[in-house]
């Protein structure tokens, strides 16, 4: 389980150190950055799953995703005391993301290509808007200190803490990709194949395809279906799947909840088309998947991403009430904090309703989000408030 989530310099983020439960609520009004907070979370995540460059490239690139605010540490400028000044020159900011967890810690540092460094390069490449990668960190403990260090990557050098001092691992591992991606294959780097793949564990929805198209509204051919893809095509295969090897008691029970006298029924068809069937009291048939309502469908979604056969360490999803009536809310409160049973979870919600269901959770831990002369800040965190937490490159 994740206990500290740490963002600096994210668009809206200039800094957030962040406390974790095993269920997490993140509310805020319009604006208060709860999008930001989320993007941030899948960028981290891409280092160890699909990579970091592209996605950022799709937001723009590095320039227009790195803080853009002012150099303000002592708050002097948001209290008016002094006026907005420009950043001071030097190195430009560089987006950092970390995370710690029960048993490992994991940070990256990003910048852009560096010309004066003095550093030999070759041809100059074309894609000089790639950031590269310049710090990763993996330690043991509840933040970094030198004593906990185990993995430390600065630019091109990973090195690996030993009993008789430091292991150069590589010393060629290109500026574009991760250290995840060429060290901890083999059993001398442990601590690296178990952050990687914790984080390659962790699920985000926010894309369940619901509109008259949707895959999850035709049949399908089935396969045993462990995880929900993310749009919702395999919906009746992954249920299917819950009914066999998961808990098909509580499939049943948070169909019950939010539908009385309701049940779902997988029909699998010659060759291999499976079904998805909604029989409702007091029809004389059931409705297909087509005939579904969008709330309809898409809590029979999230039911199925939540009650997944294989729990990960990490679920997040953003804005889950969408498109569902309100009635629906408490239902989806009571399945989601089913679901934090078994998985770290995370919400970001607009719907007071929803929030109101999960506080019921003594272990809720809500977070409100408010911006702040253009910085998303938490209400009512203060400075001795927040988890411990450095930086490797702090002063860079």
């Amino acid at each position: 389980m994740l206990t500290t989530l740490a963002i600096n310099n994210y668009r809206s983020i200039r800094e957030l150190v962040i406390p974790l439960t095993r269920l997490n609520l993140i509310i805020g009004t319009n604006g208060s950055g709860k999008s930001n907070l989320y993007r941030a979370l899948r960028l981290l995540a891409g280092t160890a799953q699909d990579g970091i460059v592209a996605p950022l490239a799709l937001e723009g690139g590095l320039k227009s995703v790195v803080w853009a605010g002012p150099d303000d540490h002592s708050g002097r400028m948001r209290r008016g005391e002094i006026p907005v000044q420009p950043r001071a020159r030097g190195t430009p900011p560089r987006l950092r993301l970390g995370f710690s967890g029960e048993d490992f810690g994991y940070a990256v540092s990003m910048g852009l290509v560096s010309h004066d460094s003095g550093e030999d390069r070759e041809t100059p490449s074309s894609f000089a808007l790639d950031p590269e990668f310049k710090r990763e960190s993996i330690w043991a403990g509840p933040f970094l200190r030198r004593a906990n260090l185990l993995i430390d990557r600065e630019g091109s050098v990973v090195r690996r803490k030993s009993d008789d001092g430091w292991d150069v691992l590589t010393q060629s591992l290109p500026r574009y990709e991760s250290l995840f991606s060429q060290v901890g294959k083999d059993r001398l780097n442990p601590e690296v194949f178990a952050v990687r793949e914790a984080m390659r564990s962790w699920r985000f929805y926010d894309h369940f395809r619901i509109d008259t198209d949707a895959p999850a509204r035709r049949s399908q051919i089935g396969t045993r279906t462990l995880v929900l893809h993310h749009d919702g095509r395999d919906l009746a295969a992954a249920w299917q799947t819950i009914r066999e090897i998961g808990d098909r008691e509580a499939l049943d029970e948070a169909v019950f909840d939010a539908f009385p006298g309701a049940r779902v029924e997988i029909l699998a068809q010659p060759g291999g088309l499976f079904s998805l069937l909604f029989h409702q009291e007091g029809l004389l048939r059931p409705l297909t998947a087509a005939e579904l309502s969008d709330g309809t469908l898409r809590y029979l979604l999230l039911t199925t991403a939540l009650l997944t056969a294989r729990p990960p360490d990490l679920m997040v999803l953003n804005e889950p009430e969408a498109s569902l009536h309100p009635d629906l809310t408490p239902a989806l409160g009571r399945l989601i904090r089913r679901a934090a049973r078994n998985s770290q979870v995370w919400v970001i919600s607009h719907s007071t309703r929803l929030a109101s269901a999960l506080e019921e959770d003594p272990d809720c831990n809500t977070l409100v989000l408010d911006k702040v002369f253009s910085e998303t800040t938490i209400v009512g965190q203060g400075m001795l408030d927040r988890p411990a937490w450095h930086w490797a490159d702090a002063s860079k």
